[in-house]
């Protein structure tokens, strides 16, 4: 199996199968992301405690990308500081932008298989919508 199959399998099976694919009781923070261009709507989720991410879930509709990269993310952000989470997020958006390093790479884990998005600009913002959501979640502005 080549590598790009490998990849279209992850998200295949993060879109199919997604582990995060429900809100969790008690949540901390709950925000909608929406993506206007194609209609790409979620809702997630956190429970913060101590500032760290104890848990976390999404529900909504979109296509494979953004369904699949919501579920990825969630699996890399549950158990982090936010701190840590806004390093994944840099680490995502460098990705996306091409400008990624390999150890950014080693570090984003199966979401490294949206690495080709970055040669994809229509479908960016799929991509984004759920970092872009955690993100304004994280903002010390907006929880203030």
């Amino acid at each position: 199996m080549d590598l790009k199959a490998l990849y279209r399998n992850i998200v295949n099976e993060h879109n199919l199968h997604p582990t995060h694919k429900d809100l969790p009781e008690g949540a901390s923070l709950i925000l909608r992301g929406v993506n206007p261009s194609c209609g790409d709507d979620i809702e997630l989720a956190l429970k913060l405690e101590d500032g760290k991410i104890t848990g976390g879930g999404f529900t909504g509709s979109g296509c494979a990308i953004s369904q699949a990269s919501v579920d990825m993310m969630l699996d890399l952000v549950i158990g982090q500081t936010e701190e840590e989470a806004r390093r994944l997020m840099d680490m995502f958006a460098r990705m996306i932008r091409g400008e990624a390093s390999d150890e950014d790479l080693e570090a984003l884990d199966e979401a490294a298989a949206l690495a080709d998005i970055a040669h994809m600009p229509a479908r960016v913002k799929c991509a984004t919508l759920g970092w872009r959501t955690l993100g304004k979640m994280l903002d010390p502005e907006i929880n203030s």
